[in-house]
């Protein structure tokens, strides 16, 4: 692990950077004495568990917790404070321990410890997450045979005639299932609605063009053309992040 010391006390930093030291999950230490520093850290060294004081110069600990607490992947906090009154306050801020000066090896070993089983844990069930999103698949029966796609290969689906086409990345597949079938049968949270007969892949999208009228046109990766009409714009703004 990565591990960064935040205390405004430089015995205190040092003495803490010394115990955690002994332990062989710990790749790399760095210190802080303040939160501006602390968060030019985060941004240049992305530790998995930071060490934090609560009473730093002018500052609280508790402040810098609440900006991990916003962060898209935050660190894991173990307060190590000499107030053993805020534990309750720790970890309603998402604390996994509280350890109190002077420190005690044995419990900066278990903190450290708890972090690398969480941290283990987290990096096991994300693999887990992107196997089996990757292994998604959708049946689809076309004339009388029934084809297995992979849904990630998917790029969009549109509708005319009372069939529905299927456009993966290298082929077309045409059904008679509905566009509404399809859809309930697709993640709400990676295929939506541009238009009453279209459907996309949100990451499968190149690029956004705006067109007549303001409705837009999307470009998915094999270079085909997908329209947004007025009625769905706000829900493809949502989709990419721009509501």
């Amino acid at each position: 692990m990565r591990i960064l010391i935040v205390d405004d006390e430089p015995l205190a930093r040092d003495e803490l950077a010394y115990l955690v030291e002994l332990h062989g999950h710990v790749e790399s230490i760095d210190k802080a004495e303040s939160i501006e520093e602390a968060l030019e850290k985060m941004v240049n060294q992305k530790p998995d568990l930071v060490f934090l004081d609560i009473h730093l110069t002018d500052e609280s600990g508790f402040d810098l917790a609440e900006k991990f607490k916003r962060m898209q992947h935050p660190p894991q906090i173990v307060f190590a404070t000499a107030y053993d009154e805020y534990a309750l306050k720790a970890f309603e801020v998402d604390a996994i321990d509280y350890i109190l000066k002077p420190f005690e090896a044995e419990r900066v070993k278990q903190a450290v410890e708890k972090a690398c089983l969480k941290l283990t844990n987290s990096t096991k069930e994300t693999t887990h997450l992107q196997e089996k999103e990757g292994r998604e698949t959708l049946a689809v029966q076309v004339d009388e045979r029934i084809f297995i796609l992979t849904v990630a290969d998917i790029l969009y689906i549109s509708v005319d005639n009372g069939a529905s086409h299927i456009f993966t990345t290298d082929q077309q597949y045409d059904t008679s299932e509905t566009l509404t079938h399809l859809a309930n049968r697709l993640d709400s949270n990676r295929f939506f609605k541009t238009h009453r007969s279209f459907i996309v892949n949100r990451e499968a999208i190149q690029e956004i063009q705006p067109w007549f009228n303001h409705t837009y046109q999307i470009t998915v990766k094999n270079g085909d053309k997908v329209p947004v009409s007025r009625s769905y714009v706000k829900q493809l703004k949502e989709q990419i992040g721009l509501s």
